[in-house]
């Protein structure tokens, strides 16, 4: 099991250390940094899920996709950050520098990626395309802390399966939610 770890770790070093040297500098870190942004406190999601509760034909998403947001902060910060506590890679190995401060200490999962994934995933379970299309900008964000070093490749990893499993409960909550007030609604009418 050690050798495992051994492994993991140096694979995620070593990647992490690849970018650092070969793709930071410039332009490209402001760009990173915007990107990354747009995952703070899953304000890109929050932004569309919103926009999506005022039309009928959306609205069953918008509330998964708000349901995915809470299910990945109470799974994701509450729950397994505090109880894993890895380090921050800049914080382990002090050759790799963050872009910015992440604002807190601990690493796994990556919160960013795991809200970013979940939204996605329950908007692409009522309406494939967009939900399909919003896989991209979750996978930026999800490269821009990699890029940033304030994650390893497997918070990464870690954020996108726990992510995938929050937007799925997410979508059978929201319509076991949903068909249960429709049945209440209907029960009171007759």
């Amino acid at each position: 099991m050690d050798i495992l770890l051994d492994i993991m770790h140096t694979f995620d070093y070593d990647i992490l250390l690849h970018l650092s040297q070969s793709m930071r500098g410039g332009v490209s870190d402001t760009v990173w940094t915007m990107i990354t942004w747009l995952g703070n406190y899953g304000a890109l999601w929050i932004a569309i899920a919103v926009a999506l509760l005022f039309f009928h034909k959306t609205r069953r998403a918008g509330i998964a996709m708000l349901v995915s947001l809470l299910l990945s902060v109470l799974v994701g910060n509450v729950l397994i950050k505090h109880w894993i506590m890895r380090p921050r890679p800049f914080v382990t190995h002090p050759d790799l520098v963050a872009l910015f401060d992440p604002g807190d200490q601990w690493s796994f999962p990556s919160a960013h990626t795991l809200s970013s994934f979940a939204a996605a995933t329950a908007l692409c379970y009522y309406h494939r395309l967009p939900g399909a299309a919003a896989y991209i900008p979750a996978a930026l964000i999800a490269f821009s802390r990699l890029y940033a070093c304030v994650h390893y490749p497997t918070d990464i990893l870690g954020g996108v399966v726990i992510g995938i499993l929050c937007g799925l409960l997410a979508a059978w909550l929201t319509d076991r939610m949903i068909d249960r007030t429709h049945t209440i609604r209907l029960r009171k009418g007759a």
